[in-house]
């Protein structure tokens, strides 16, 4: 989706060239997957972390332009929202010290980022949902000035063909009663409300469907352990809200079409796959195109002249169907490869937060994937999703399903099972005992405590309110207090709750 699209409307035509062009795709990928035309020198990992930015009084402040000028720099982005912006680490490889290197590289990417915010009025939030949110930051008229995001705007409100519905129930803070959020917005920009860190694993085409469906298994405890997300409009919702609404936001089937069965954009899947081409042929055959703009290139002329093909319109639909786990397609310096893009994981509390569940994630996906007897060969498919929903739903006061210890919680889950896995998964990724150390303990500490971002900003608001603020103001002065806490950098398991 980071690719420009024309701002011209396309007729019907366009959709049936755009069509026809991505089954040549289709058909150029599987040459190129039975031909091993994939360069894979070294597993290299990529991180892309987005990000809010916030006023004096903890609103959103829409001055991504200003920002994005004054830091000049091609690593960060524009997003949906004008209060957003995107920050993508170059990648490196996952070995030796590189996860120590990265740690410090985003301390300085983040750090002059909000220099320049401050500059120009603003503060850097990284957070998964900004609890400060209200109605009025869903107006169209904060979308970043872009053809893309007007275009994508118009295209699944058009395909909806009525007002993005958000229907939440949540579950109470401390000693209080759940409530529940229904609201309507006129563009899809609660979506920009859902901040995220994505991390990227280059994987082998023979390797991707193991990573893949291990990632899969891995959804639910890691938005367990890594909820960050637990406020919407003033509401107390999930733990890790952002799951249900990045759904609900972009979700371009009315009501009649959910009934018929008819599959979400966002998309945790419906099956375990055997390779990367499964996913890429779902994508073509059950999502229509949203912005169906074709290129010239011939796909497999290009491959069979000795170049690697772009596959503009495989990809920039794939930028479209947001999988949980998505497969990724792309091409740098001339050589194609493929990653595994995990995306279920929200911004924040601390770099060393991010970095933590970044070193879990990589550590277990590549020991699950390993395993003579794959673990995803012993549940079913449907019990990896309510794993993530339970996960994003409760935290560590979910049940998640795992084969051969039954139901069990997320903590328990990590300390018996996961953390030796990851750290397994580290040591054969030749990553450093100082690195696997720093960032397991983390993760460990972390479910000793039962502390997450979302746990501390559920408490820390339900303290305010008991002392007499009102909720607005809670979750202002939550905010303005996790801003300080995250820049002192400790991990979120040993920040005070006041």
């Amino acid at each position: 989706m980071g690719k420009d699209v024309s701002p011209d409307s396309f007729n019907p035509r366009d959709r049936g060239r755009y069509r026809r062009k991505m089954q040549r795709c289709l058909d150029t990928l599987a040459r190129m997957l039975a031909d091993g035309s994939f360069s894979f020198p070294r597993k290299h990992i990529g991180l892309e972390v987005e990000l809010n930015l916030v006023d004096a009084a903890m609103r959103p402040s829409m001055s991504n332009a200003a920002v994005l000028e004054a830091l000049d720099d091609p690593s960060f982005t524009t997003e949906l929202s004008q209060h957003n912006l995107e920050l993508n680490v170059p990648p490196r490889p996952l070995d030796g010290d590189s996860a120590l290197q990265l740690e410090d590289d985003l301390h300085a990417y983040l750090g002059m980022a909000n220099a320049k915010a401050e500059e120009t009025g603003a503060h850097l939030a990284v957070i998964g949902i900004l609890p400060t949110l209200s109605n009025e930051h869903f107006d169209q008229k904060w979308l970043t000035n872009s053809a893309r995001y007007s275009l994508l705007n118009d295209r699944i409100l058009a395909a909806r063909g009525e007002h993005t519905l958000l229907s939440l129930e949540g579950t109470g803070l401390p000693g209080q009663q759940p409530e529940r959020l229904r609201t309507y917005a006129e563009s899809i920009l609660p979506e920009a409300a859902c901040t995220s860190v994505q991390l990227h694993l280059q994987v082998a085409p023979e390797e991707f469907a193991a990573h893949w469906n291990a990632a899969q298994c891995l959804a639910g405890v890691q938005v367990a352990l890594g909820a960050n997300s637990p406020f919407l409009l003033g509401k107390a919702l999930w733990q890790e809200t952002r799951i249900p609404l990045f759904l609900q936001a972009t979700d371009t089937r009315p009501e009649e079409l959910k009934n018929q069965g008819v599959r979400p954009r966002v998309w945790f899947g419906e099956r375990w796959i055997t390779s990367i081409f499964d996913l890429f042929e779902e994508n073509v055959r059950y999502f229509p195109g949203l912005l169906p703009e074709t290129d010239e290139e011939e796909p497999m002329e290009a491959l069979e002249s000795g170049l690697a093909p772009k596959l503009s319109e495989l990809r920039l639909h794939n930028g479209t169907v947001w999988r949980w786990n998505r497969p990724v397609y792309d091409v740098v310096d001339g050589k194609p490869h493929l990653r595994v893009e995990n995306r279920v994981l929200p911004a924040g509390p601390t770099v060393l937060d991010m970095m933590a569940n970044a070193a879990f994630f990589y550590g277990a996906q590549r020991a699950l994937a390993e395993q003579e007897r794959p673990v995803w060969t012993q549940m079913s498919f449907q019990a990896a999703e309510e794993n993530l929903y339970a996960g994003a739903r409760n935290g560590f006061d979910a049940q998640l399903y795992w084969p051969g210890n039954g139901w069990l919680p997320p903590d328990e889950l990590a300390l018996r099972v996961l953390l030796p896995l990851a750290r397994e998964g580290l040591r054969n990724s030749d990553v450093s005992d100082a690195a696997a150390d720093r960032y397991l303990g983390v993760i460990e500490r972390r479910c000793v405590t039962k502390r997450t971002g979302a746990a501390w900003q559920r408490e820390t608001v339900a303290n305010a309110q008991a002392r007499g603020m009102d909720r607005d103001t809670a979750l202002a002065t939550m905010l303005a207090r996790y801003l300080e806490l995250a820049k002192a950098g400790e991990p979120v398991h040993a920040w005070p709750v006041t």
